[in-house]
């Protein structure tokens, strides 16, 4: 399954359990171990691990074996490793305190802002 309809098939699994504010942040210019993260809030650690399960249950429905979940056993913050679409599913309060969507907007510098010449020595 491509990337992008990956991304379709979590964004429709977050909405069938009511996730709340998802964002998508397209993250391949910044990394190459994934393509997409995208980050939702439940209004409970119940809800949190719900919608971590719901992300589980479509993509192996879909046929994509998710790499790894954690976070399901306390419910503040469940993330489900897809591959090419990382899942970040926090409550309110977790969600406000790390604020990954500010941390993943800082563009990456050039290679050639960063590094020192000998003429800046």
């Amino acid at each position: 399954m491509q990337a992008k309809e990956l991304k379709l098939l979590v964004v429709d699994a977050l909405e069938d359990i009511k996730a709340e504010d998802i964002q998508i942040l397209d993250v391949t210019a910044m990394t190459d171990f994934t393509d997409f993260m995208i980050i939702a809030t439940g209004k409970s650690t119940r809800q949190v691990k719900a919608l971590a399960n719901e992300v589980n249950v479509q993509a192996k429905a879909a046929g994509v074996t998710p790499l790894g979940t954690e976070g399901e056993d306390v419910g503040e913050w469940a993330l489900v490793d897809l591959g090419d679409v990382i899942v970040h599913i926090m409550t309110p309060e977790t969600r406000a305190t790390y604020t990954l969507e500010k941390l993943w907007s800082v563009p990456a510098k050039p290679a050639v802002e960063a590094q020192v010449t000998a003429e800046d020595k």
